[in-house]
């Protein structure tokens, strides 16, 4: 039987992950810091632990799927804030691949999430893997968790990540919170529109998810994004257009800054990030453009 250790499990794209392996049959194992909060919204049969030391010895994980990391565009980043954004991916993923080298057998592949804040603010740019961050605290951050996770290559574990978009799906992720002023025919783009916003179905990550586990060539760096990203303008019309619902309304600069401090560069910068070496290995996107893939989730 193949079985999997996902961290992560119960967040917006775990959730979705672990629903597609079950039914493919996979045996799941999911870290999670409330066992029994986990196991209500998981596939049956799904094993929930608090602890990595709580796994059974010596039992083998042919994979290892990193999504675990507190949401980053919630409320202010104070010092406090960002020790426990920091924690909750580095630290974890440092744990996660110190129990990983101590496994009999090693789990074959470390597949871990990342983001696309890894190239920071890159204006008007087509960002592939290969191009060289802005730095700042997002930048920071991000190659301080893929450094985490690379560790597990000295143990003789590939080991791919994963630079993540904004996740369009149904139920939660960022489109949730956009959602409601939209719909009151109230929405509109971010400070100028003109930011790109790189986004992703979440069915395609899903899909980019499983490309990597059953390609053993492939590891590295992969952008996790749709191959056509959207200015806020256009992301905010072509919502507008799906819903049927005017999206005019600027949501000024200034507001953001006051409200948010630091975190506002999240929504007011932005990168145009291309999937290249995906593209370049044979995924195909089911949702490369953005229209189609917002009726697909609100229609």
């Amino acid at each position: 039987m193949t079985r999997y250790l996902i961290t992560g499990g119960t967040g917006f794209i775990g959730q979705a992950l672990c629903q597609r392996l079950a039914a493919r049959g996979v045996a799941l194992t999911v870290l999670t810091r409330d066992p029994t909060r986990a196991a209500r919204c998981l596939p049956s049969g799904t094993r929930t632990v608090a602890r990595l030391a709580d796994l059974p010895a010596r039992e083998p994980v042919d994979a290892v799927i990193n999504l675990a990391g507190e949401p980053i565009a919630e409320g202010r980043w104070s010092a406090a804030r960002k020790r426990r954004l920091e924690d909750s991916r580095i630290a974890l993923t440092q744990e996660l691949v110190h129990w990983m080298a101590q496994a009999s057998p090693r789990p074959a592949v470390l597949i871990s999430a990342s983001a696309i804040g890894f190239y920071g603010d890159q204006g008007d740019a087509l960002v592939t893997e290969d191009s060289a961050p802005h730095r700042e605290y997002t930048h920071e951050l991000c190659a301080a968790w893929e450094q985490a996770a690379f560790a597990a290559r000295a143990h003789g574990i590939r080991t791919a990540v994963l630079r993540i978009g904004l996740v369009v799906g149904p139920g939660g992720g960022f489109l949730a919170r956009m959602l409601p002023p939209f719909r009151l025919g109230l929405g509109g783009p971010i400070g100028t529109g003109r930011q790109w916003m790189s986004w992703i179905h979440r069915d395609d990550l899903l899909g980019l998810i499983d490309f990597l586990l059953a390609h053993p060539e492939l590891d590295g760096v992969f952008n996790a994004t749709a191959p056509n990203p959207a200015t806020s303008r256009d992301f905010a019309q072509t919502l507008g257009r799906v819903l049927r619902r005017p999206a005019l309304l600027p949501a000024p600069a200034l507001a953001f800054r006051a409200a948010f401090g630091e975190m506002s560069r999240l929504l007011l910068t932005g990168q145009r990030v291309l999937p290249a070496r995906a593209l370049e290995a044979g995924f195909r996107f089911r949702f490369p453009e953005l229209e189609p893939a917002l009726r697909d989730v609100l229609t």
